[in-house]
């Protein structure tokens, strides 16, 4: 039996398949037409590209290991969260899919905790531009002929759920992003959904992660050569199925993702919010399972920027950096290019540069950008430590874990050892395809979420600990007297 992952991100589609052992033995992309903005702040994406994506990467596996997709027995999903993908009555997309880091909803963000006082004692979250339901409202206020149309409203996975299997399921981790769901309880919430109008109705149904969900279509099984039923498990939100991926489901268990946006992320055993700090409190994918999550808006999208303005490769900026690296610098960079949710929750905050002088050069800037992710990384912990929460094992996945300078920078603002897996670019979809075994076969999740091989083991710094410290606590100085003369 072979198990196949599917990871549905902005940029394009990840698919993997592992063994009944768990371990890979191919792998597959296909790129997605890339989100646009209308106006500033906004972020939308056609939902049929992600279909398009899911299908030429699982065609590719099938010309490339056609007798091992043969024998998939069980398919997991991972996929972007938040994002409103609005369907009417016959499962027509009615507009484009509003994207997580859309900000355009931050006025009923006010709006919704106003007409709900207990929305954050029940959502276990902050209102915050990025989730699903303030999205909603927005609709509802400016496009309402399309919002009497809704349907159903699914999150991005669920939507490519719909169309590999026919059914409305999405599970309890992405579920949770939505601001629809008693976290607590792991159920929809008839409170929340009535905030923005909706109802259970308009809703999919909830499965757990691990388990069985659906089957997949006939003639889609067909065209990659399946035979017998082929289950679909819940799956997971990208940040939860890269927990699974990483073996970060037990408590304490955590990993630090350098994507487009930035995560710390840790399981807990218990449900455990903190909005004060503006940390994310959802379900696990794994029953009887919750983890918290500190989110920063631009990591990787920091530097992607720069090399932008500059001209210069985002590679070419990181070793330059790296090349020249003797500790902190006079320049300081705060990462707030899109707004920020952990901890500030302002999607109107904006990023900066300070201590700029006429020595500046590219790859003080460059360096100036890691740091600045840096700090807000340590920032996240801060909140998560304020919450109870403790951190004992942390691995590092996304793009910005390739860079060797940012990984100490990690380390050693963090003061923790941090582990590099060999496959972190596959976390979402080896996580995915995990829950497709768990699913198909019935496996307890402890016993198939293992760690995977590791690269190395990068050590804090010590010799910079007391410098980082003081260029931290200017760091946090400079939001509030920079937002002070803005506003």
């Amino acid at each position: 039996m072979t198990f196949l992952g599917i990871d549905i991100g902005t940029s394009g589609v990840k698919a993997l398949l592992i063994d009944d052992s768990g371990k890979p033995i191919g792998e597959a992309s296909a790129p997605a037409v890339e989100p646009v903005r209308p106006h500033p702040g906004w972020s939308e994406q056609n939902p049929a590209d992600w279909w398009t994506a899911t299908l030429a990467a699982v065609d590719k596996l099938k010309a490339s290991h056609p007798a091992d997709l043969a024998k998939v027995r069980g398919i997991g999903l991972s996929g972007h969260m938040h994002g409103a993908t609005l369907l009417g009555k016959n499962d027509e997309v009615l507009r484009p899919c509003i994207l997580w880091n859309d900000g355009r909803s931050a006025a009923e963000c006010l709006e919704m905790e106003a007409a709900l006082p207990s929305l954050r004692e029940i959502a276990g979250n902050i209102a915050m531009p990025g989730f699903t339901a303030p999205k909603i409202a927005w609709v509802r206020k400016h496009e309402p002929d399309i919002y009497a149309r809704i349907a159903k409203v699914l999150l991005p996975k669920a939507y490519v759920r719909l169309l590999l299997s026919g059914e409305h399921i999405e599970d309890m981790s992405d579920a949770a992003g939505t601001l629809w769901l008693d976290v607590a309880r792991r159920d929809w919430s008839d409170e929340l959904l009535a905030v923005t109008g909706l109802n259970r109705s308009h809703m999919p149904r909830l499965v757990e992660g691990s388990a069985p969900a659906v089957s997949l279509k006939r003639e889609l099984a067909a065209r990659w050569g399946m035979s017998g039923d082929v289950v679909i498990a819940g799956g997971a939100g990208d940040n939860a199925a890269s927990a699974c991926g990483i073996g970060a489901i037990r408590a304490g268990e955590g990993f630090v993702s350098l994507g487009t946006s930035g995560v710390l992320f840790v399981s807990n055993d218990k449900f455990r919010p903190n909005t004060k700090g503006a940390v994310h409190a959802f379900c696990h994918a794994i029953p009887d399972t919750w983890h918290q999550m500190g989110v920063i808006l631009s990591a990787t999208d920091s530097l992607n920027w720069l090399a932008r303005i500059s001209g210069q490769k985002q590679a070419d900026l990181s070793r330059a950096a790296e090349a020249g690296f003797k500790g902190p610098g006079e320049e300081i960079f705060l990462p707030y290019l899109s707004g920020e949710r952990t901890p500030h929750n302002n999607a109107k905050a904006r990023g900066s540069f300070t201590g700029l002088s006429q020595s500046t050069e590219p790859a003080q800037l460059a360096q100036a950008v890691m740091e600045g992710v840096t700090f807000a990384m340590r920032d996240c912990q801060r909140v998560l430590s304020d919450a109870g929460t403790k951190i004992d094992r942390l691995l590092a996945v996304g793009g910005g874990s390739k860079s060797a300078l940012w990984l100490k920078l990690l380390a050693t603002n963090l003061d923790m050892e941090i582990a590099l897996p060999e496959d972190g670019d596959f976390g979402g979809a080896l996580g995915a395809a995990r829950l497709g075994l768990c699913a198909a076969t019935g496996a307890n999740p402890a016993d198939i979420m293992t760690m995977p091989p590791i690269k190395t083991v990068i050590a804090p710094d010590k010799s910079l600990s007391v410098a980082y410290s003081d260029q931290y606590a200017r760091y946090r100085a400079l939001y509030p007297a920079i937002e002070e003369a803005i506003s």
